[in-house]
């Protein structure tokens, strides 16, 4: 026999149960490892010919360049070499991210990354770091080729273990936030073809020749501190000034930082649509 209680419920019944808890949102760290294994799989097949391409690309603008540019420590075989080199970076991390996420928003593949219980900064960080791995072997393969060319030192080619990343971090989070930002996926490409096209342009000729607006725009390009500071290496061991070289990679950090806080939001504002 049942009670009434005073609430109205009946004691003889049970409550109805709730609903089942959901599970843990997944960390940052392990997921980013899950998407940046996933990113890199996929890319693999895909981008290495284009990787081929940048790393050709930029040896042919050194071939072009030296032409016309003399062989030796001066300012402007440096700025050839750095520039070049780390327009492979560009190419990649740039262009081809703000194509890759110009293309995933159209297609309609935020929709599964929003599905899945991982943070953003987890989806950003991870294409990011894909599409920059690919960047180390044509930027090694470029350096040593412009040194050999050049008349440079190899030294110091070991700071592209810390040039590599940091613009890399730089060029993925700006392409990845032109990408999702883009209205339409044709914009996407066009933005990443002026970003690559503006580090080319104003990464590979030296500072002091270039007039005062474009100095200003060149300041305002994220690869430029890493361009910097790869060519003040190749004064030397003894002769580089590395306090200023660390300054170079401390401001690059700072922006890579700032462009992939801007591609997680990025990305949150797009799947949000």
């Amino acid at each position: 026999m049942t009670v009434a209680t005073q609430d109205g419920a009946l004691s003889g019944e049970r409550a109805a149960p709730g609903p089942a808890p959901l599970a843990p949102r997944a960390r940052l760290w392990p997921s980013l490892g899950a998407v940046y294994r996933a990113q890199l799989s996929r890319a693999r097949v895909a981008r290495i010919p284009l990787l081929f391409v940048a790393t050709f690309q930029s040896i042919g603008i050194m071939v072009m360049l030296r032409g016309v540019v003399h062989a030796g420590d001066g300012e402007a075989a440096r700025a050839v070499v750095a520039g070049s080199s780390v327009l492979v970076v560009a190419f990649v991390a740039l262009n081809l991210l703000a194509q890759y996420f110009g293309q995933l928003r159209a297609s309609g593949g935020l929709d599964h990354y929003a599905t899945l219980p991982v943070p953003p900064a987890a989806v950003v960080l991870g294409a990011a770091g894909a599409y920059a791995s690919f960047t180390v072997p044509g930027t090694l393969v470029t350096a040593v080729t412009g040194c050999l060319l050049f008349h440079l030192t190899l030294t110091n080619l070991w700071v592209l273990v810390l040039v590599v990343p940091l613009s890399g971090a730089a060029l993925s989070g700006l392409g990845a936030a032109l990408g999702l930002l883009a209205p339409r996926q044709e914009i996407a490409t066009l933005l990443g073809q002026l970003g690559m096209s503006a580090a080319l342009l104003l990464g590979v000729l030296p500072a002091s020749h270039m007039p005062a607006p474009v100095s200003w725009a060149r300041d305002a390009l994220p690869s430029t501190y890493g361009v910097e500071a790869f060519a003040r290496t190749f004064a030397g061991r003894s002769a580089t000034d590395w306090p200023a070289v660390f300054a170079d990679l401390s401001v690059c950090a700072a922006v890579g930082i700032a462009s992939l806080a801007l591609a997680t939001w990025s990305y949150r504002r797009a799947a949000c649509r």
